[in-house]
C-alpha cells in the first residue's frame, strides 16, 4: 500500500544510521514521522551542544568558561520544554543531576581545548548537496580551520568513549560530512576531531578519498533501497537484538507482527 506522506527531501547521517540498523524504523522515523521521544541522554546531548554552539558564537576572546556557565540557564529555557520534561520525566533531582554533569562537561572542555584560540569556519553548519541523484544532508558541530590552513571536522560527544575495535561505525557520520565539505565547499577536510566531552578525551582521524568515495557510495546505495522500498509501500524490519534493544518503535513492530527480540 503506497504510503500517504511523501518521500524525504534529504538524507542525513542519522536517519542513514537508522535504514542501515532497519529499514522499518527508518520508515517510522522518516517516512511517518513517529517521533522518538526524549531520553535523558538525548536532552543531556542537545543541552550540551547549544552550550558549545553559543559559545563559539561569540567572539575569540569572549569565549571563557565564565561565559560557557553563563550559558546553562538559556539552555535550560531552550532545551528543556515542557514537552522534554513530561518524556523524560524529570523532576528538580533530574534538573540538578543535568545541571551538575553539564558545569563537569564545562570543565573538561576547557581542558580539552582553548575556544580562544580555535578559528572555527562553521558552527551548526547546514550543508546539502546532491550526489548521483541522492540528496545528502548534515549539520556539522563546527568545521575550523587549523594553523596549517587544512579544513577539520570538530563533533561533540557526550556519550562514553567507543571502542576503539569498531572506528569505522564511530566515524561513519562524519566521514560521510567530510564528503559534504568536499562536495559543497570544494575543499574536502584533513581531519576529523571527535572531542568526548563527558570524558575529556579526543579521538582524531585522518580523512581519505579511499573512505569519502565507500562513504559516499553506501548513501546512494542506501537511496535508491529507500526509493524502491517507498514505491513498494513498506520497508523491511530487520530485528536483532542490537539492533531492537534501544529502537523507540519495538511495540509497533510487536503489533505488526515483527519477532523483536527480548533484550
Amino acid at each position: 500500500m503506497p504510503f500517504e506522506q511523501s518521500l524525504p527531501k534529504s538524507l542525513s547521517p542519522s536517519r542513514l544510521a537508522d535504514f542501515k540498523a532497519c529499514p522499518r524504523r527508518y520508515q517510522h522515523a522518516s517516512i511517518e514521522r513517529i517521533s522518538q521521544p526524549a531520553t535523558y541522554a538525548t536532552a543531556k546531548g542537545r543541552f550540551a551542544h547549544y552550550v558549545f554552539e553559543h559559545l563559539f558564537l561569540l567572539p575569540s576572546e569572549e569565549r571563557t568558561v565564565e561565559q560557557a556557565r553563563a550559558l546553562v540557564d538559556p539552555a535550560i529555557d531552550a532545551i528543556l520544554t515542557d514537552a522534554v520534561r513530561m518524556e523524560i520525566a524529570m523532576d528538580s533531582a533530574m534538573l540538578e543531576r543535568l545541571i551538575d554533569e553539564t558545569q563537569d562537561i564545562i570543565t573538561r572542555y576547557f581542558e580539552m581545548e582553548d575556544p580562544r584560540e580555535v578559528n572555527a569556519e562553521g558552527v551548526e553548519l547546514r550543508l546539502g548537496v546532491s550526489i548521483d541523484d541522492a540528496p545528502l544532508f548534515g549539520i556539522l558541530d563546527r568545521l575550523d580551520r587549523d594553523e596549517a590552513g587544512n579544513l577539520v571536522i570538530v563533533d561533540y560527544k557526550t556519550g562514553g568513549l567507543p571502542n576503539r575495535n569498531y572506528d569505522a561505525q564511530t566515524f561513519a557520520n562524519t566521514e560521510l560530512y567530510a564528503a559534504l565539505c568536499r562536495e559543497k565547499l570544494g575543499e574536502t577536510p584533513t581531519k576529523i576531531r571527535l572531542l568526548y566531552v563527558a570524558q575529556g578525551e579526543t579521538i582524531e582521524r585522518p580523512v581519505t578519498d579511499v573512505v569519502i568515495r565507500a562513504r559516499t557510495t553506501s548513501a546512494v546505495d542506501a537511496w535508491d533501497k529507500i526509493k524502491r522500498y517507498y514505491a513498494d509501500g513498506d520497508f523491511p524490519a530487520t530485528p536483532s537484538t542490537n539492533t531492537c534493544r534501544f529502537c523507540a518503535y519495538k511495540d509497533l513492530c510487536r503489533a505488526d507482527g515483527v519477532p523483536v527480540p527480548v533484550g
